[in-house]
């Protein structure tokens, strides 16, 4: 299995395991067979997987316990990922929640479930309409600052979000829906095509969502695993994209 690196030291497969799925119906509560979800994870690990993603959001933090409860302590070269930035309301509601002190609490929370010292990936899930960007992204750098975080990575962005987000820090991963049939973030994709950026492209082809007016309509995460590849003068991953099908109607919309 090919590999790449992460942020200049974090080498991971281009095959990761997206943990969102392990919960229950409607990504709420634990799943039916809480042990099948734990034997899955390790033997996600067995087979070779060293990427694991997840969010505080994805249960709420039913998946972050899973994980820990399966793999802790971690084996060496595994890494976890995991997002905030997104309160649970009910089944399938995700209100988004990127104020500061917010993202700091859920990051802290994230780092005792999962039994952690460091994060090596923490993402902000989604931008928040009700916090400048900024904010949300300088949150995370004094995370970062302070020991707690790695590695920062973005998702569900514009190109200029992600521009605004280069300013402020290292951004070594985007992840943004992108399939066979969804491709409205291809301008995105474009930009971490460029040297030095990075990205990955989470859920299955035909995971649709009910919005496209922006990129945060764009939520969940749907998918059980996460895909990446690299440009030639990357450090990190971006996304392998599908083949550019020339079929009639198809392949130039956008997860």
């Amino acid at each position: 299995m090919k590999s790449f690196t992460l942020g200049g030291d974090l080498q991971v497969h281009r095959l990761g395991f997206g943990a969102m799925r392990i919960t229950g119906k409607g990504i709420w509560g634990p799943p039916d067979d809480p042990e099948e979800a734990r034997r899955l994870l390790r033997r996600v690990v067995e087979l070779g997987i060293d990427l694991i993603d997840t969010a505080d959001s994805y249960g709420p933090e039913v998946s972050e316990n899973l994980i820990a409860e399966a793999l802790h302590p971690y084996p060496d070269g595994l890494v976890i990922a995991t997002k905030g930035g997104l309160r649970r309301s009910g089944p399938g509601q995700w209100p988004r929640d990127a104020r500061p002190e917010r993202l700091k609490e859920a990051c802290d929370a994230s780092l005792r479930r999962l039994k952690l010292d460091r994060i090596d990936l923490y993402q902000l899930h989604s931008p928040d309409n009700k916090v400048p960007y900024e904010d949300s992204i300088g949150a995370l750098k004094e995370l970062q600052n302070e020991g707690k975080i790695r590695h920062i990575g973005i998702s569900n962005v514009s190109v200029e979000q992600l521009e605004q987000a280069r300013a402020i820090v290292e951004v070594v991963t985007v992840q943004n829906r992108y399939n066979l049939e969804d491709r409205y973030s291809e301008d995105v994709l474009d930009v971490c095509e460029e040297p030095a950026s990075h990205g990955s492209a989470p859920g299955p082809p035909g995971a649709r969502p009910k919005s496209a007016s922006s990129p945060g309509s764009h939520l969940p995460q749907a998918g059980s695993q996460t895909r990446a590849g690299h440009s030639s003068a990357s450090h990190g991953s971006t996304t392998r994209r599908p083949p550019r099908l020339r079929s009639p109607g198809c392949w130039r919309a956008r997860r």
